[in-house]
């Protein structure tokens, strides 16, 4: 993996954690772990997890990751999602032109309104979008709504 930009990367090998801070190399098991300075988990949980060309995500939400807060209204908490979004994309190595699926929660299914224009805004082409699925779901933290997404990146 060449150095990651702002980001922390952990790599499993075997029982050994080996971490990686930006400009540096890391040696390369098979799992890569990612996560975004700004946006960790509180539990013990990793914000995205690289295997081979496989990228798989857990909540990536709409917290500005530039002022560690998560903004009040929708439409800012949207588009702060989806930056975080391509900031995972970059961390592991790919594009948001390599992610297939995206699973939205939404504390309220109104809230698509906000989410559309920015997965517009990142998918234009009718012909090239990935998969999308939105459901409720009672989101803590200020939190009005969160993604996961998984990716297939080029090796």
């Amino acid at each position: 993996m060449a150095s990651v930009s702002r980001t922390v990367a952990r790599t499993v090998h075997s029982a050994h954690n080996i971490r990686a801070d930006a400009g540096q190399e890391a040696d390369m098991g098979r799992r890569q772990v990612i996560d975004l300075p700004g946006m960790g988990h509180r539990a013990p949980i990793s914000l995205g997890v690289r295997i081979d060309n496989i990228l798989y995500t857990s909540g990536i939400s709409g917290r500005d990751a530039e002022t560690d807060s998560m903004p009040e209204d929708a439409a800012g908490q949207a588009k702060c999602m989806f930056r975080n979004i391509e900031r995972m994309m970059d961390a592991a190595g790919g594009s948001t032109d390599d992610i297939i699926y995206m699973q939205l929660r939404l504390k309220d299914r109104a809230l698509r309104e906000f989410v559309d224009p920015e997965w517009l805004a990142m998918f234009p082409d009718p012909e090239d979008r990935p998969a999308r699925h939105a459901e409720n779901a009672d989101l803590g933290g200020g939190m009005l709504m969160q993604c996961q997404i998984m990716a297939v990146i080029p090796q």
